[in-house]
């Protein structure tokens, strides 16, 4: 008798289960994650109130670089790459009168144009950020609500000839919110300047490229990415987007990381660690509506759809002219910098790129993205890669 009453209890545990993931897509949809590969990356670190995603995702792609070269694991200063970079960016826009952008985003090359022309510090070397003005992290609010008008102010000046003085000032600022760069420092009980520190680190600089994908340049050709936030005009290796994607697999199989810059204002983009490339004419078709509703939805409703659907939501096909009219008409922006090190696929047999974050350890990952290939494909501004990640035909037609 008691033996039927376990059975008959776990028969009814076992029904009431069943009906609970049916009242529960959200659980059921949940992707599960199975790895494929993944390489070694730093620790995960906050940009929190400051737009210096491009400034964290760069040099965590450094230090994973380091990482494989040596063995060794590094905690490079963001401080003292933001401190030379506005500087340098200042510069450029007294030089044009004002007529180009001030802000606080920037791309991956000003990372790499800091560590070859002023070196690198750890970041013990420098103050934590956010310490100066009595905060626990980067907190740029006040910061460039001074910043910016002193710097239009210099630009737009009236007058016919303009002092080196400013740059003093300017220097002031940076330094009282950031920190100052040290001219020298001791690290693991060894005496370096930032460029003798930089040198010690075992990677070449001058093996870094960066790739993209547009059709208004010719391929295998390089151009300087047409966003406000690549000021250095640096050139990028122009790839059709199939090879462009083949050098991220290539990278990341053989054991490179990838420095992405990319759009991530996407409604498939969650703030819990998923990112998929939402065909939203087939999403909406699955709920009985249609486009215009779709549209109207608040985006807690969209949210809350996406969720529900989960690893089975459609996504778009991506192609080289989507790609081009999205850059054209201006909703594929370079909005966010981020590290590709791995893939991984769901239960479905959708792969994914294992992406790291700067956002602190937050969403249900804690601090990485899981992206789809399709969305990377789509969303991709450009990247900055070891030339030695690139398959080898490849490099041959770019001629590197």
């Amino acid at each position: 008798m008691k033996k039927m009453l376990t059975l008959a209890l776990m028969a009814a545990l076992a029904l009431s289960a069943q009906a609970q993931e049916k009242k529960d897509p959200v659980k059921s949809n949940k992707p599960v994650f199975t790895i494929i590969k993944e390489n070694p990356i730093t620790s995960i670190k906050d940009q929190n109130r400051s737009g210096t995603c491009w400034d964290y995702s760069t040099l965590s792609f450094f230090e994973a670089e380091i990482l494989k070269a040596t063995g060794k694991t590094y905690d490079l200063c963001e401080s003292f790459v933001a401190n030379k970079t506005y500087m340098d960016r200042a510069i450029q826009v007294v030089r044009y009168h004002g007529d180009c952008q001030f802000a606080q985003g920037g791309s991956a090359e000003d990372v790499l144009a800091t560590m070859k022309q002023y070196g690198i510090c750890p970041e013990e070397a420098m103050p934590f950020p956010g310490s100066l003005y009595g905060d626990s992290l980067n907190n740029f609010n006040e910061f460039f609500s001074v910043l910016e008008p002193y710097v239009e102010a210099v630009s737009k000046s009236k007058a016919k000839k303009i002092s080196g003085q400013w740059k003093v000032g300017m220097q002031g600022i940076l330094d009282a919110y950031l920190g100052q760069c040290p001219e020298e420092f001791t690290y693991e009980g060894k005496k370096y300047t930032p460029k003798s520190f930089v040198q010690s680190l075992g990677i070449n600089l001058d093996d870094y490229v960066s790739i993209t994908s547009y059709t208004h340049h010719p391929f295998y050709t390089g151009f300087a990415v047409e966003v406000q936030d690549n000021w250095r005009f640096p050139l990028s290796y122009n790839l059709p987007m199939d090879e462009m994607m083949q050098v991220i697999d290539n990278a990341v199989e053989n054991g490179y990381t990838i420095a992405w810059g990319g759009d991530v204002s996407e409604d498939g983009f969650t703030r819990q660690g998923l990112a998929y490339a939402i065909d939203t004419k087939k999403t909406e078709s699955l709920q009985g509506s249609d486009m215009a509703k779709w549209l109207k939805m608040t985006a807690a409703k969209k949210k809350n759809l996406i969720d529900s659907l989960g690893c089975t939501v459609p996504e778009v096909t991506a192609t080289q002219e989507m790609r081009q009219e999205r850059f054209d008409n201006w909703e594929l922006t370079d909005d966010h910098g981020m590290l590709i090190y791995g893939v991984a696929k769901d239960q479905n047999g959708k792969e994914y790129y294992m992406v790291k974050n700067s956002w602190g350890e937050t969403g249900e990952y804690k601090g990485i993205w899981y992206m789809t290939k399709t969305f990377i494909a789509a969303n991709t501004m450009d990247f900055l890669i070891n030339k030695n990640a690139i398959p080898k035909n490849i490099r041959k037609k770019l001629g590197i």
